[in-house]
């Protein structure tokens, strides 16, 4: 008698399993596009420009006594530090004091010493003067705020860090700004495709304009 134990009379081909194949993983056009581009940054090639555009020097404003600060979407003011509270530190000459903002470069309170002369560019509004540009007595100056320019990540960005980006004609936008009837034009900052202009309507008040590379003029807000 057989001891072997019959479990199922129906004979049955077990398939192999196949060899796993780990997950293919597709990158976004986008990416492989931006990647591509900004790849040579990377390998160091010749003959690419590593100069970023980023956003055009601001224009130069003459400071004003202290007393003398308005609303304003660029204006600039001169004095000695004479209290520093974090991103904020007072600013004074012979004719008053004003607070001034450094947003989260300034943090810790290290951009300037008591005591020291500085010139501060900015925006002015609700008493406080809202500082781009900070320069030293020494001539060093010090740019606060977002860079300006395309979003980083995008395919513009990466254009403008191999210097293929758009570089735009600011003595041409400027005067197409007065052309349109507006005066003592000054550029603040560059959006991805556009300047940040702080100008005088014609009736004399203070204008924030969005100045499109093509020519285009917004007026964004009065002050």
């Amino acid at each position: 008698m057989s001891n072997e134990q019959v479990i199922d009379g129906t004979a049955t081909e077990i398939p192999q399993a196949a060899a796993s194949k780990p997950p293919v993983r597709r990158l976004p056009r986008r990416t492989l596009v931006v990647g591509a581009i900004a790849a040579p940054l990377a390998l160091g090639a010749v003959g690419l420009s590593l100069a970023q555009n980023g956003a055009p020097s601001t224009t130069p404003i003459a400071p004003v006594a202290i007393s003398a600060l308005v609303p304003s979407g660029g204006i600039a003011a001169k004095g000695e530090v004479a209290e520093i509270f974090g991103n904020k530190f007072v600013l004074q000459d012979g004719t008053g004091r004003a607070l001034v903002e450094t947003g989260r470069q300034g943090e810790g309170g290290t951009l300037v010493a008591k005591g020291e002369t500085v010139t501060v560019q900015g925006r002015f509004e609700n008493g406080f003067l809202h500082a781009a540009v900070l320069t030293h007595g020494d001539g060093n100056r010090v740019l606060l705020g977002p860079a300006g320019g395309p979003p980083p990540g995008t395919l513009d960005w990466a254009k403008d860090k191999v210097g293929l980006g758009a570089n735009p004609d600011v003595p041409a936008l400027t005067a197409s700004v007065q052309a349109a009837g507006y005066s003592d034009v000054r550029v603040t900052g560059r959006g991805p495709r556009h300047l940040e202009v702080a100008a005088k309507g014609q009736d004399g008040r203070e204008r924030a304009l969005h100045v499109g590379f093509d020519g285009q003029i917004r007026e964004m807000r009065a002050f």
